[in-house]
């Protein structure tokens, strides 16, 4: 809670400019909040007279021991009998910081008939992996996952946690690190360590794509991070790599939960992975209408590919959601992403820059697609893209 301290507070406005949700506002001489407030804090440092104040805030006094929190972790997402391509990614860039810190990586794996995805998990970098393999975790649930996950990181202290920013990773990592009392940064898309004390520096896009922030969480333990897929480079699979397979059994209390999964159904609509695509053809506002979609749809087929899409025509119902590219979306990182009828706006930009090839079909030629384009064609798409589908065809009988 937010406390202003009416006798303290001289009525300078520095709250009300400098809240960044604006639920600040100087009312008949003094500070007033309003509904809205995140407890960010950047009222309580911009406060010269100290007439705010969070409630709660410094009253356990008592110093973290830094340096018993050591070792770098990985939680390894495993779903639909496998694991989720992003937990290797984070296991590549999850060694280069264990070595910067000389440290040893570890591996989280959490579910039922996990198989041989702990060998997997080695194979691509750990050097342990935690497993915790029973029945009852079979479906995810946010309780049980996370009180797992709690209870081995205050067993073990590893200094770094990092999870993917997925459906499940955003879900139950938030609560894990409100638990634990420690700082969480989400959607990273770079992490380095910091050479004066050895800090986790976690970058991530901030103001809708416009700039980058990095952040940092000195003084709480473990420094948590979740990762937005395809910005991380897996490491080679490498069969003959030694590791630790640590077996952990659940105990009674951590497998209750108050949520019992009926049925999980995969819908054929979207059961959509333009993250594991080679080759995708994305559409904009440029496509007109939903319409435009089929030949989006034509061109991906003849490629081999999948079809993405912007926010903007998601948003207008011409596609679904798991097709969206950008912030707001996927990160993709395919050998080929034709874009189609997209301005280039920074938001779509960010999901798809780190593209092998990146071809550009748009009638403006100052968009701003072209700019990070390979190749670009100014001129309709609907007089391109068939064109093109007649050439692909033409090679294949040849």
């Amino acid at each position: 809670m937010l406390i202003i301290d009416t006798e303290l507070c001289i009525g300078c406005g520095v709250c009300e400019s400098s809240c960044p949700f604006g639920v600040i506002a100087v009312v008949d001489g003094w500070a007033v909040v309003g509904d809205g407030c995140t407890l960010c804090g950047t009222c309580v440092d911009g406060c010269d007279p100290g007439a705010i104040s969070i409630e709660g805030a410094g009253k356990d006094t008592a110093p973290l021991d830094l340096a018993s929190w050591s070792g770098v972790w990985v939680y390894g997402e495993f779903r639909r009998g496998a694991l989720a391509p992003v937990s290797l990614e984070l296991l590549g860039i999850g060694r280069k910081l264990a070595d910067i810190r000389n440290v040893p990586l570890s591996a989280v794996l959490i579910g039922s008939r996990t198989g041989e995805a702990a060998r997997q998990l080695i194979a691509h970098g750990a050097d342990t992996v935690y497993r915790i393999d029973d029945p009852a975790l079979a479906h995810f649930t946010d309780e049980a996952y996370g009180a797992i996950l709690t209870s081995l990181i205050r067993q073990h202290k590893p200094e770094i946690v990092l999870a993917g920013a997925t459906a499940i990773g955003r879900s139950f990592i938030p609560g894990v690190a409100t638990t634990l009392g420690a700082g969480l940064t989400a959607d990273c898309t770079q992490l380095a360590i910091r050479d004066e004390d050895g800090a986790l520096l976690q970058t991530r896009p901030a103001f809708g794509g416009n700039i980058m922030a990095t952040i940092v969480c000195p003084n709480t333990r473990p420094q948590m991070s979740t990762v937005r897929p395809k910005v991380m480079q897996a490491l080679a699979f490498d069969g003959e790599r030694q590791g630790m397979i640590v077996e952990v059994k659940p105990t009674a209390a951590q497998l209750v939960t108050r949520v019992r999964v009926i049925e999980s159904v995969v819908s054929e609509q979207d059961n959509v992975n333009i993250q594991e695509a080679d080759i995708l053809v994305a559409g904009g506002r440029g496509l007109d209408s939903a319409q435009g979609f089929t030949l989006m749809r034509e061109l991906a087929a003849s490629l081999g590919g999948a079809v993405a899409a912007t926010r903007a025509v998601v948003d207008a119902g011409w596609i679904s959601y798991p097709h969206q590219v950008g912030q707001t979306g996927k990160t993709v990182a395919p050998k080929l992403y034709i874009a189609c009828g997209i301005s280039g706006a920074v938001q779509h930009v960010a999901g798809m820059q780190s593209a092998e090839t990146i071809v550009a079909i748009n009638r403006d030629k100052n968009a701003p697609i072209f700019d990070v384009a390979d190749f670009g064609l100014v001129g309709d798409l609907f007089e391109i893209v068939p064109k093109l589908l007649r050439q692909i065809e033409e090679r294949r009988k040849s």
